[in-house]
């Protein structure tokens, strides 16, 4: 009588496992194809601006297959076209803190992925903006555009941000200095927004915001480089130079930091009427 092959419990073992291993792989193969027709699905749905619908898609798309970073980068984009700047209604505010959320998540997958640092990035500059603005927001906001120059150094785009958020920060610093001075003298003495700064106004204010004075013009200047018909970069060129302006204690360094400011402005005058008389061609 021929001995029958007996399973072993060590063989048995193996060939449980072995079976799980293939259920589980068919079961990460379904998901995963599930995932992508949610995720078409969803992409539908985004372009007709049904955005919760839209979520909903994205949302199970990335449960069933986390790997897949097109879902996330579309939830965190469904998410931020539902925020509207400037409005503090508490929903409004979680869309912009669930984008900047899921748009992390993708850079845990990817750090260097440009779409998620500049969907950050505005996300962030939008919310600090307020009312009342929030400066530290606004500074982590200019970390993200600057992670963009670090991955790609050639892009305009970020230099021109920076330089905005750097303009911001020095503007309102300074609007508010003029607007407390204001409070506390007669009406005839009030300075004006086109007025030199008081002397002691006008050195705390260049002991504090100098240096964002400083790294903006040289960021603005290098997008200016990289796009030479950069208009808006030039435009806040302009705005930063008056800033840096109401720094100097010298009238002819103020004076002469005034007219590079105008001369800005008519080479952006310059610039819109070349772009208006001679329009890209239509497809």
């Amino acid at each position: 009588m021929q001995n029958r092959s007996v399973a072993t419990p060590s063989r048995l073992l193996w060939t449980l496992l072995a079976l799980a291993v293939a259920v589980s792989l068919a079961t990460t193969g379904c998901n995963k194809l599930e995932a992508r027709d949610l995720l078409n699905k969803g992409v539908q749905d985004y372009k007709a601006n049904q955005y919760d619908k839209a979520v909903e898609k994205f949302k199970e798309a990335k449960r069933l297959d986390p790997s897949l970073k097109t879902a996330r980068l579309y939830l965190a984009t469904a998410y931020a076209n539902q925020y509207v700047p400037g409005s503090p209604d508490a929903a409004n505010v979680e869309h912009a803190n669930q984008a900047v959320q899921e748009f992390k998540e993708v850079l845990d997958q990817d750090p260097s992925n440009l779409a998620a640092i500049d969907g950050i990035g505005s996300l962030l500059f939008n919310m600090a903006a307020g009312p009342p603005p929030n400066f530290e927001m606004m500074k982590e906001s200019r970390k993200y555009h600057q992670m963009h120059i670090k991955y790609s150094p050639n892009d305009p785009t970020p230099y021109y941000w920076v330089g905005v958020i750097d303009w911001t920060l020095a503007f309102k610093a300074n609007q508010q200095l003029r607007q407390d001075y204001n409070k506390d003298v007669p009406e005839k003495k009030r300075i004006k927004d086109i007025d030199p700064l008081p002397e002691k106004l006008r050195a705390d204010f260049a002991a504090k915001y100098s240096a964002d004075v400083d790294e903006g013009i040289a960021a603005l200047k290098k997008g200016i480089d990289l796009r030479p018909d950069y208009d808006d970069a030039m435009a806040y060129l302009n705005l930063l130079d008056r800033q840096k302006a109401d720094m100097m204690e010298s009238p002819d360094e103020r004076k002469k930091l005034e007219d590079e400011a105008d001369t800005l402005i008519d080479k952006v005058k310059e610039i819109k009427q070349r772009r208006e008389s001679h329009p890209p061609p239509t497809s």
